[in-house]
C-alpha cells in the first residue's frame, strides 16, 4: 500500500525467488524425514515420519539418531545398542535391527545403488532358491549359498554397507589419481601458475579424501579392538538369548520336590549358560569380516598416502628447481656488479683527465690519450677477471 492508498503490484522475481527458496527448503526437510525400510525378505517400504516415531520403531535415544542427521557433522561411527546397530558411514546413515534395515534419504544417488544392493542380498538364500527353482544351480553352488546363508542378518546388511562405502571410497581414490599424476606430471615439466593452481585444488581435494578415508578406517580398528563392541553388534544372538526358555525360576521349583531332578537341572542351567556366555564371546566371523573390509580401507589409505608422498616429492622437485633459478639469477648478478664496479673505475679515471684544470703537460702530449684508453681499459678487464676468477676460487659461481 502506498502513501496515497495506491496498491504497489509485488515483484514478479523476488516472489519467484522466494517460493524457490521455500521450495527447497521444504524439499530438505521431506528428504530428511524420508527413510526406507527393507525387511528380511527385501521388501522396501517409504516412511515419511518424525524422529520419535523411528525411536520408538527402533529403541535407540535421541543421541543416537541424532548422529544420522544429515544437517548435522558427525564422524563415521559402528554403535551397537540393544536391539540395534546404527551406522553412520559418509552417505550411508542406516539403522540395522535383527529383522529389517532403515536407511535415511533412499532418494540420493549415492544412496540408491545401496538400497538396490540391500534388496538383492538381504533375502536368505532358501527363500531365493525356491522362487527360481531347485535345479538352476549346482551341488556346489548351493553349499556355498547354505554357508552364506548362515550369517545373520544384521551381519548381512553390514556387509553391504561396509562394501559400499568401500568401493565409494576406493572409486573417489581411483578419480583422483587418473587426475593427479597426469597433472604432477605436467607440473613437473612447466611450472605455470595454471599448473600449480590445478595441483593446489587436486592436494586440497586428497587432504579432504584422506581424512574421510581415516575416519573409516579408525571406526574400524577400534571396532576390531574391542571384543566387547563386537559382541554388542550380535543382535539375533541376544534377541534368542531374550527368548530362551531356560530359566533359574523354573528349575527352583523343582528343587523342593526332588532334589535329584533339582540338582541336573542346576547343572544343565549352569552349562546352558556357560554356553551362551562362551557363544557371546566368540565374535570370530564378525571380526573376519570387519577384517577383510579393514583391509581393503587400509589399501585405499596406502594409495592416497602414496599420493601424497609424490606430491611431496614433486614440491621438493619444484622447490629445487626454484632455487636453482635463484642461484642463477644470483651468479648474474654478480657478474653485472662486477661489471659495473670496472666501468666505474674506466668512469674514474675519464673523469680525471676531463676536468677543467690547467695543467702544462696537457699540451704537446696527444698521443697520450690512446694510452689513457688502453690501460684503463686493460686495467679494468683485468679488475672483472680477477673478481670472477675469485668468485670461482670460492665456490660462489658454477665453472
Amino acid at each position: 500500500m502506498g502513501r496515497d492508498g495506491y496498491v504497489v503490484p509485488a515483484d514478479p522475481v523476488a516472489g519467484a525467488t522466494i517460493a524457490n527458496a521455500n521450495a527447497t527448503v521444504k524439499k530438505k526437510n521431506q528428504s530428511a524425514r524420508s527413510w526406507i525400510v527393507i525387511d528380511c525378505s527385501g521388501e522396501g517400504t517409504i516412511l515419511d515420519v518424525d524422529k520419535y516415531a523411528i525411536m520408538h520403531r527402533v529403541h535407540i535415544h535421541a543421541r543416537d539418531l541424532r548422529i544420522l542427521d544429515p544437517l548435522l557433522s558427525y564422524p563415521s561411527a559402528i554403535l551397537g545398542r540393544d536391539k540395534a546397530i546404527v551406522l553412520n558411514l559418509e552417505h550411508i546413515k542406516a539403522i540395522i535391527t535383527a529383522e529389517e534395515v532403515l536407511l535415511r534419504d533412499p532418494s540420493d544417488e549415492n544412496v540408491i545403488p545401496v538400497v538396490e544392493e540391500l534388496q538383492r542380498r538381504l533375502p536368505p538364500v532358501n527363500a531365493i532358491r525356491q522362487g527360481q527353482g531347485d535345479g538352476m544351480y549346482p551341488g556346489g553352488q548351493n553349499d556355498i549359498d547354505a554357508e552364506e546363508d548362515e550369517s545373520p542378518f544384521e551381519f548381512r546388511a553390514l556387509e553391504v554397507a561396509l562394501e559400499a562405502i568401500c568401493s565409494f571410497l576406493a572409486a573417489r581414490t581411483t578419480e583422483l589419481e587418473t587426475a593427479a599424476y597426469p597433472a604432477l606430471d605436467e607440473l613437473t615439466s612447466k611450472i605455470s601458475s595454471r599448473n600449480l593452481d590445478r595441483v593446489r585444488k587436486l592436494k586440497s581435494a586428497m587432504t579432504r579424501l584422506t581424512a574421510r578415508v581415516q575416519k573409516v578406517r579408525d571406526e574400524l580398528e577400534q571396532l576390531l579392538d574391542d571384543d566387547d563392541d563386537m559382541a554388542d553388534l550380535y543382535l539375533s544372538r541376544k534377541l534368542a538369548g531374550m527368548s530362551s526358555p531356560v530359566s533359574a525360576s523354573g528349575a527352583a521349583n523343582w528343587f523342593p520336590a526332588s532334589p535329584t531332578i533339582g540338582s541336573k537341572i542346576s547343572r544343565a542351567s549352569r552349562a546352558s549358560v556357560a554356553t551362551v556366555r562362551e557363544d557371546e564371546n566368540d565374535v570370530e566371523d564378525l571380526e573376519m569380516l570387519l577384517e577383510a573390509y579393514f583391509m581393503q580401507i587400509d589399501g585405499t589409505l596406502n594409495k592416497l598416502t602414496t599420493l601424497r608422498e609424490y606430491i611431496d616429492d614433486t614440491e621438493d622437485y619444484i622447490n629445487i628447481q626454484l632455487d636453482n633459478h635463484r642461484n642463477q639469477l644470483i651468479q648474474l648478478e654478480l657478474f653485472l656488479s662486477s661489471g659495473t664496479v670496472c666501468l666505474s673505475i674506466y668512469s674514474l679515471v675519464a673523469g680525471i683527465f676531463g676536468m677543467n684544470i690547467p695543467y702544462t703537460w696537457n699540451n704537446d702530449h696527444g698521443y697520450m690519450f690512446k694510452w689513457v684508453v688502453i690501460v684503463s681499459g686493460g686495467f679494468c678487464a683485468f679488475l672483472f677477471l680477477l673478481i670472477v676468477s675469485y668468485a670461482r676460487y670460492k665456490g660462489l659461481v658454477g665453472s
